[in-house]
């Protein structure tokens, strides 16, 4: 196995809520190697997406280390937290969060406007963030003119824009019937096997969950495999 891009040791998240205090995960190792595919999948409730946005440096533990991409998250503040995910993260969600009034090749330039390129270079890399997903032909159009799995690809692009260290992608194929929801995860798969992306995907559909290189189920703030 290559090197480890996530590392959590004793990893620990808890929420308090009034008086009551909910342990989430609770004192979690977990190793995911340079180029890995790993499907998280658990009942609901079970830490899965506590645990991606963890990954994903949206929240931070509540003891433990978490190190990513040779970057320790548990000691950064929200500041240093913030422009970490914009260099290494690229988020994939259930239900797209595009902007309605901006066409397809607008939405994927929205992370490249945090960078210092011009806006020739925004637009090209955009459609070519676009083409990789085969979706160019889309580019002008907007999210209410594309289905489901086209939105999904455009929001996949804008992911990708960037070049992300890994994709984090939560419940990506929720939204779509099963032919859009396996065309988008085999492009999930051509990114990892193809283009070398680390993939950390929360999933509850085991059949979503077997395009990925390896499934590990989380209850009750336990990981197995």
């Amino acid at each position: 196995m290559s090197e480890a891009i996530v590392t959590l040791r004793n990893v620990t998240k808890r929420y308090t809520r009034g008086k009551q205090t909910i342990d989430v995960l609770d004192h979690l190792n977990m190793d995911i190697a340079k180029g890995e595919f790993v499907a998280l999948m658990g009942p609901s409730g079970s830490g899965k997406t506590t645990l991606l946005n963890l990954i994903g440096g949206l929240d931070l533990p509540t003891s433990g280390e978490i190190t990513v991409a040779g970057q320790r998250l548990d000691q950064l503040g929200s500041g240093g937290l913030a422009r970490w995910r914009a260099g290494h993260v690229g988020f994939v969600f259930q239900f797209y969060n595009l902007m309605p009034m901006l066409s397809a090749q607008r939405n994927v330039e929205l992370p490249l406007l945090l960078t210092n390129l011009s806006s020739a270079r925004r637009k090209s890399n955009a459609l070519a963030a676009l083409t990789l997903v085969g979706i160019a032909d889309r580019a002008k159009h907007k999210p209410n003119e594309l289905s489901g799995g086209q939105a999904q690809r455009v929001a996949i692009a804008r992911a990708l824009v960037a070049d992300p260290t890994l994709l984090v992608c939560d419940e990506p194929t929720g939204d779509l019937d099963r032919k859009s929801a396996d065309e988008v995860l085999g492009l999930l798969q051509t990114l990892n096997r193809t283009h070398g992306k680390t993939v950390v995907m929360v999933t509850h559909d085991p059949k979503a969950a077997e395009f990925a290189g390896r499934i590990l189920h989380v209850d009750k703030g336990a990981l197995s495999s």
